[in-house]
């Protein structure tokens, strides 16, 4: 069988595979390599820079030659350390392999060709290349595509600020707001969540083997080798990583930070679940239509229906992604005495976790871009629940001190069909200044909204 999108194991690489075109370059095994090649050059260079006899500072030429082996990474470079790996069945050490192989005809290169990878062990290279993965996968595609559902539901949230909707709280009717306010509502938990998702500092560290620098102080011992690592990792981009340095470790790096990352993932994820599901039912009841796309079937038999499936493969993908989310916070910060290799092919996945993200955002954007908001609907909704102002009602009977005004506004309303000349009968009989009973009197389920309009613009 042939490779193809159709005959790909995984939805992610078949039938969705254009959708994260954006994401495969980063969190492919070829993301990887390419990761791995920059760490090996950043500190081939960095060690060339220390000032040691017998490492000699490189020429402008080699360090532009280096740098360039990083820029221009490819694909056919990638199935060269493919290629390579099928002797040496060790991906890092094949990286190790491709690098110097590209020091032929170079003699100042082959001179120090001993010094790459020098004092490294896999995991040095490994957890630095996880870390600029997630980095670039985190600012370049997770949070711009969280921005552009935050833009559309701050505008949206605008927009209909001032129209009323019906609340329900159990499934039941309940105190009226307005579909802004309730956007608003998810506007400000998703920033909240984003801005978890941007705080999280991402760690590597460089420090041999079981994180002492057992090696590196072997063969200079009165080197500060903890500070050199240090600024190898924390310098910026191109010569250095740009990542936050970890002082302390076991072989590996203890992925603390990848769980907090993951976890903040999660949780919003779970946030546009909640307002997958919450969209959903407005387009059952009606709050919201669909705009038609030519063509589109909504089902094999039924011809009327235009289902919201957006917003369903949006809360199927992001449980998909939670599932394995969840699994990554929690197994990755655990590994026996100085490391066993569980948490490898563990971390292959998180481009798979990352991705079914990315395309659940896909859908959700897709999806809000196609609602229309249906808004004789949403008034002859709340024409019909005139029972909803018996709360305002019992609250200013309380304020006048009438007897039992919980009471008599539940005996009044609960279970009972309400219409305007009901309600507006039992106001005209209380007991209450003028001025008030006016006001209850032109109050409707339409117009009982509280702040929810100021609420909803000030976002």
């Amino acid at each position: 069988m042939t490779f193809s999108t159709i005959t790909a194991l995984s939805p992610l690489d078949g039938r969705y595979a254009a959708k994260l075109a954006t994401l495969r370059p980063l969190m492919s095994e070829q993301g990887y390599m390419h990761r791995r090649v920059q760490v090996e050059v950043a500190w081939f260079i960095a060690l060339s820079d220390a000032g040691f006899s017998e490492f000699k500072a490189l020429s402008p030429g080699a360090r532009t030659y280096l740098l360039g082996l990083v820029r221009h990474f490819s694909s056919d470079d990638a199935l060269a350390i493919k290629e390579i790996e099928k002797t040496t069945n060790h991906d890092v050490k094949a990286v190790e392999y491709w690098i110097k192989s590209k020091f032929e005809a170079r003699p100042e290169l082959l001179a120090a060709n001993e010094f790459v990878h020098f004092a490294c062990t896999s995991e040095d290279i490994n957890n630095t290349s996880h870390a600029l993965q997630l980095r670039c996968a985190r600012d370049l595609v997770l949070l711009p595509a969280l921005d552009r559902i935050l833009l559309k539901l701050r505008a949206m949230a605008l927009a209909f600020a001032d129209v009323p909707m019906l609340s329900r709280t159990h499934g039941q009717t309940a105190s009226p707001t307005t579909v802004g306010k309730e956007i608003a509502n998810v506007v400000v938990r998703l920033q909240a969540a984003s801005e978890r998702i941007a705080a999280v500092k991402i760690l590597a560290k460089m420090n041999g083997a079981v994180g002492n620098y057992n090696a590196h102080l072997s063969a200079w011992p009165e080197f500060d080798w903890e500070g050199f690592s240090r600024r190898v990792i924390e310098t910026p981009e191109p010569l250095g990583l740009g990542l936050t340095f970890q002082p302390y470790s076991i072989q590996i790096e203890p992925h603390d930070y990848m769980a907090e990352l993951f976890d903040a993932v999660a949780r919003t994820n779970t946030i546009l679940i909640d307002w997958s599901r919450d969209v959903w039912g407005y387009v059952s009841l009606g709050y919201f239509k669909q705009s038609l796309r030519e063509g589109e079937v909504g089902s094999s038999t039924m011809p009327h229906k235009v289902n919201p499936i957006d917003f369903e493969n949006a809360e199927g993908n992001l449980g998909l992604a939670n599932a394995l989310l969840r699994h990554l916070s929690e197994k990755l910060p655990i590994s026996r005495w100085q490391r066993d290799l569980t948490d490898s092919t563990v971390l292959r996945n998180m481009g798979v976790a990352l991705g079914y993200a990315v395309l659940a955002y896909q859908s959700l954007l897709t999806g809000l871009g196609k609602l229309e908001l249906n808004q004789a609907a949403l008034a002859a909704d709340l024409d019909q629940a005139w029972e909803v102002l018996a709360e305002p009602v019992q609250t200013v009977m309380r304020r006048y001190g009438l007897p039992q005004p919980y009471e008599q506004l539940k005996k009044f309303t609960r279970g009972e069909p309400m219409t305007r000349a009901l309600m507006q009968g039992f106001i005209a009989a209380l007991a209450i200044p003028e001025a008030d009973k006016q006001r209850l009197l032109a109050m409707t389920p339409a117009s009982y909204t509280g702040m929810a309009a100021e609420l909803a613009r000030r976002v």
